[in-house]
């Protein structure tokens, strides 16, 4: 099973920073390939974040609920492809802090 780094709160991946019902996810940081709960639990590493850069066929997100790792591309239908957990929508105001959008 995927471990998923930072100051989780529960079993889904959700974390002192954010943990509403739909916050269940972890992404994957490309400087350590590691999974974590957040942007600001990362931060706490101490080294400088490295995006990766979409598209991607990389998996680099993580559904918290049942731990299937994804592509952003299945991630951005808000939904995971196994179980069906839902995400939360308002996490793409966020998307370039976590990856490098095309233009």
């Amino acid at each position: 099973m995927n471990e998923i780094y930072g100051e989780t709160v529960d079993n889904e991946s959700r974390c002192v920073h954010w943990h509403s019902p739909l916050d269940v996810i972890a992404l994957k940081f490309r400087c350590c390939q590691r999974f974590y709960a957040c942007y600001s639990c990362h931060e706490l590493t101490g080294h400088t974040p490295q995006r990766y850069r979409l598209p991607s066929q990389e998996k680099v997100v993580m559904c918290g609920v049942c731990r299937t790792p994804m592509t952003f591309d299945q991630y951005a239908q808000l939904s995971c492809p196994n179980c069906s957990a839902l995400f939360n929508p308002g996490c793409k105001i966020h998307y370039d802090m976590y990856f490098q959008m095309p233009n």
